[in-house]
């Protein structure tokens, strides 16, 4: 028995005529077109769970969904054989078929605190669809009450002051869904972009945003604060991931991380990876030179690295496939992942709690272009992501 799941950045998914950002909006024509692109590539992933990005409101959201239904009546109109014709039970005519959403009673939408609804200065949500029920659902936003709090250490000894993160950019869904019998905790992120948050003057003016004066090093500084909150989120989404791992429950992450998988963000969330042998390292407390881990207790730092270790669904795919690349993002001439997929030990080969394998991962990304290209065609009312699908068996009856 297998499950799909899958992260889908819409793109300023809100009602028509409803200014989101200055100056921003969609027409109703423009409302109209999106909502048919949308429901088509929805359709096209037929995806049992989805964590949607950069959604304004649910009831616009609802509105693709609702499309997507229909359309998919329309499929299964053409794509199912009748009761009357043989052969009605084959596996390929079920393959087939597309499973309506219905009116999406499993769906959980999380807001975002930061949203005015004044002057072009909204903030979109995130959202989770599933076709199995949901158990618990949470958005993590405001850390008032656990706030993340890192000091820093002079070079040479002494403090250097800390940093502090309270509030989110965007909330993190924390959603516990019963996948075949099986409680999963999936979790749906969209961090902070590399977009720079760059210094006010007395006006309240950022003066790094006025090209024709460009300030390389106002711009690099509104990057490095960009970075930081990117990192410091990360954490947070690390944090509750270790919170489940250790109630023993099965993990999957997915969402836009604005980065790629190799970056610092996405290393804080999967995990460090763990060495190859440790027995031939010092020891943290050698007190002589040649005080190095023994075969033992290699075996046990191996287990509790991997233990709280999160897969990369792309990585795992492209080592079995010998697939060179996926990317779900082309801009400015780099093509590149933002988008991510990770799974805990309980969907890795070989992991001693092993209980679901990955058997496919899907990249619907022909739509995106690269704008650095002035040939290029370019809809700014599709999404400028590409979607990733995981197809996940189960292996094990925990």
């Amino acid at each position: 028995m297998s499950f799909t799941i899958a992260s889908f950045n819409v793109k300023n998914l809100i009602r028509p005529d409803t200014v989101y950002y200055p100056f921003e909006y969609l027409t109703p024509e423009a409302y109209a077109w999106k909502r048919d692109w949308l429901s088509d590539q929805l359709l096209q992933m037929d995806s049992d769970i989805v964590g949607f990005q950069e959604i304004f409101d649910e009831s616009s959201l609802r509105d693709v969904i609702s499309e997507c239904d229909a359309k998919g009546v329309e499929v299964n109109e053409f794509s199912q054989p009748g009761r009357v014709l043989r052969f009605r039970r084959r596996a390929l005519y079920r393959n087939l078929k597309y499973c309506a959403y219905g009116d999406a009673p499993n769906l959980v939408f999380a807001p975002n605190i930061h949203s005015v609804e004044e002057g072009g200065r909204r903030r979109p949500g995130i959202a989770m669809l599933s076709r199995f029920p949901i158990l618990e659902h949470e958005a993590i936003q405001d850390l008032s009450n656990a706030p993340l709090e890192t000091g820093f250490e002079q070079l040479g000894g002494g403090q250097a002051g800390s940093w502090c993160l309270t509030k989110l950019s965007r909330p993190i869904q924390r959603v516990v869904i019963d996948i075949n019998g099986r409680a999963v905790t999936v979790f749906n992120a969209h961090l902070k972009s590399k977009h720079g948050e760059y210094d006010r003057d007395a006006s309240g003016g950022r003066p790094a945003e006025n090209l024709l004066e460009y300030d390389p090093l106002g711009r690099a500084t509104g990057a490095l604060r960009a970075a930081l909150r990117r990192m410091g989120e990360a954490l947070v989404l690390r944090r509750l991931v270790l919170e489940e791992l250790a109630k023993e429950r099965p993990v999957i992450v997915l969402g836009d991380m604005n980065d790629a998988l190799t970056s610092v963000s996405s290393e804080i969330i999967a995990g460090e990876r763990p060495f190859k042998n440790y027995a031939w390292m010092r020891r943290h407390d050698a007190a002589r030179e040649n005080d190095r881990y023994s075969d033992e207790e290699n075996d046990q730092i191996q287990a509790a690295v991997q233990g709280a270790m999160l897969e990369s669904a792309e990585k795992m795919f492209v080592r079995r496939a010998q697939r060179d690349m996926i990317y779900t993002a082309a801009f400015n001439g780099v093509y590149e992942s933002i988008d991510l997929i990770l799974l805990s030990a309980h969907f890795q080969e070989g992991a001693s709690d092993q209980i679901g394998r990955l058997d496919y991962l899907q990249c619907f990304n022909d739509h995106l272009t690269d704008g650095s290209f002035e040939e290029a065609p370019y809809n700014k009312l599709a999404s400028d992501h590409g979607q990733l699908v995981a197809t996940i068996s189960w292996t094990a009856d925990r």
